[in-house]
């Protein structure tokens, strides 16, 4: 195969993977996105010229670019992540290529990208460079019927199922090739019954699942803050927070029992030590005694003051040149007539809101336009609210792309889910529009109605099954109202969370180990 055949296949798989992604695309072509770089990589390890890192480079670079390019919006550093994540997916596709050489050259071989990309996957989940937007279960969100059964695999379950298939067809072009007829028979029937029964098992299961749980009256707000123009003083932030009341006002019931607003709806400074001079809970206070079976839900940045012998903890952030240090969060709240519950942001947005500790350098600087600097103070794990018997998870904005770390509220008790976040940075771009269908997806993994509260951008309801019930415009000032059913009933997946990402994580430890083992033992025989 000539070079400039092994560089039009990288394109290929790059333009594919873009082709099959939420929300233009259409997911099937997922199934074969990862095809012409598999060639690629067996016509190599065969002992043709060429490198795997480069040409899965491209591929992925592809993938990254064309997909999330609206992260330019919000950040220069975009340009930074589009090539990290690219080269981070390009080392992965190499490691399993060397382990491949190593252990089994041979079709039995391409399996071994399985883990070894599960495990890259699991480990977006927690490293500073946290970006889990493009794990491969998350194409199907557009296709819920589809994909019932996350129920008990989580996303995790399609980025198992889309690895699979793809290395099942790549498998059966090879045995075409070689004109193995037996082999032709097995991977064929195998591929096909790979590809319909997870979605005949689906599809049965969608039509007869039932919303379980007893009826909740939800509204939500969508007050349609431009977060780049508007004006920031205190008569916008006391604004911004009446607007969220008089919109609720128009739909409010005595049936109502919580009313969801937007990550930052409160933009006025929030100290911990000082609720009671906050401004804005007064005017939700009002409401919440006008109408005292419900509460309001809602997002806001919250301080408090770093303890002595703490200020080198590396979210403190000092107060000009004097001798006092704070913390910052992103945090929910929910109010109502007795009290005050919050809840800080765990999973942080990189270089928006989190810069890794080796960039310490960075600490005081703003990588985002001036949306933010430093890195937020996070809470060590995910807590739910409580309100009339019900237990609420409050997902803020990029936490609800962790399936894991959703699942973690329903587990805890939580009975809905409500997304809050600010989706305006990114203007009218696919930004907003994939973030929505991820709600869709948790709420299949957890069997939670979720209510999703956007600044701007698109809000929603969900039922268990991942439907939506009803959504609002980009862009445009709205209020809706939906009954919801608040399940108590954990699923599989709610119950275990992403064990086939951990199984994936130690599959990959014995497989480098094995790998290295040989590796050594083959670099002796030579010396010897």
């Amino acid at each position: 195969m000539k070079k400039y055949h092994k560089l039009l296949l990288s394109i290929a798989s790059g333009l594919l993977l873009w082709a099959a992604w939420p929300l233009r695309g259409w997911a099937a072509l997922i199934f074969v996105a990862l095809v012409p770089l598999l060639y690629i990589e067996e016509r190599i390890s065969k002992g043709e010229k060429g490198h795997v890192l480069w040409l899965s480079f491209l591929t992925f670079l592809i993938w990254n670019v064309l997909t999330t390019w609206w992260v330019w919006n919000a950040t220069p550093a975009a340009i930074l992540a589009w090539i990290l994540n690219a080269l981070f997916m390009a080392i992965v596709f190499w490691v399993f290529h060397f382990t491949k050489t190593k252990l089994h050259n041979d079709r039995i071989g391409n399996f071994l990208l399985i883990p070894y990309w599960m495990a890259f996957e699991f480990l977006h989940y927690y490293w500073a460079a946290k970006w889990p937007w493009l794990s491969l279960g998350n194409v199907f969100s557009t296709c819920t019927t589809w994909v019932q059964w996350y129920s008990v695999t989580g996303a995790a379950g399609g980025t198992l199922w889309v690895l699979l298939v793809n290395i099942m067809i790549n498998n059966l072009a090879c045995c075409e090739r070689k004109r193995d007829k037996k082999a032709i028979r097995v991977y064929s029937i195998a591929t096909i019954l790979l590809l319909i029964l997870p979605i005949i098992g689906s599809k049965i299961a969608y039509n007869h699942y039932e919303d379980k749980g007893t009826d909740t009256e939800v509204i939500v707000i969508q007050q349609n803050c431009d977060p780049w123009n508007e004006q920031f003083d205190k008569q916008f932030y006391d604004a911004v927070v009446q607007r969220n009341v008089n919109l609720a006002e128009k739909l409010v019931t005595p049936n109502t029992r919580f009313v969801v607003s937007s990550e930052s709806a409160i933009e006025e400074g929030i100290w911990l030590d000082r609720l009671k001079d906050v401004r804005a809970f007064d005017i939700l206070g009002t409401f919440t005694e006008r109408h005292p079976n419900c509460c309001f839900v809602i997002g806001g940045f919250s301080y408090e003051w770093v303890p002595k012998g703490m200020e080198d903890d590396f979210p403190a952030r000092q107060v000009g040149n004097s001798d006092r240090y704070y913390y910052a969060h992103n945090t929910a709240w929910l109010i109502d007539t007795l009290n005050v519950q919050h809840r800080n942001k765990s999973k942080l947005t990189p270089a928006v809101e989190a810069i890794p500790e080796w960039m310490g350098f960075l600490k005081h600087f703003s990588l985002t336009v001036g949306i933010a600097r430093g890195t937020l103070k996070t809470d060590p794990y995910p807590q739910n609210m409580s309100f009339d018997g019900h237990q609420v998870g409050v997902p803020i904005c990029y936490e609800s792309a962790f399936g894991g770390y959703v699942s973690e509220f329903a587990k805890k008790g939580a009975d809905l889910l409500f997304v809050i976040t600010n989706d305006g940075w990114w203007g009218d771009t696919p930004g907003y529009r994939q973030h929505f269908e991820f709600s869709k997806l948790r709420a299949i993994e957890n069997r939670r109605c979720v209510a999703r509260s956007a600044n701007t951008g698109k809000s929603g309801f969900f039922n268990q099954r991942g439907d939506v019930i009803q959504s609002t415009e980009y862009w445009k000032e709205d209020v809706i109202k939906a009954t919801l059913k608040a399940n108590t009933e954990k699923t599989f997946y709610t119950k275990h969370g992403d064990y086939l990402y951990r199984i994936a994580m130690w599959l990959t430890f014995g497989l480098l180990l094995v790998t290295l083992v040989i590796t050594i033992m083959g670099l002796f025989k030579k010396k010897t």
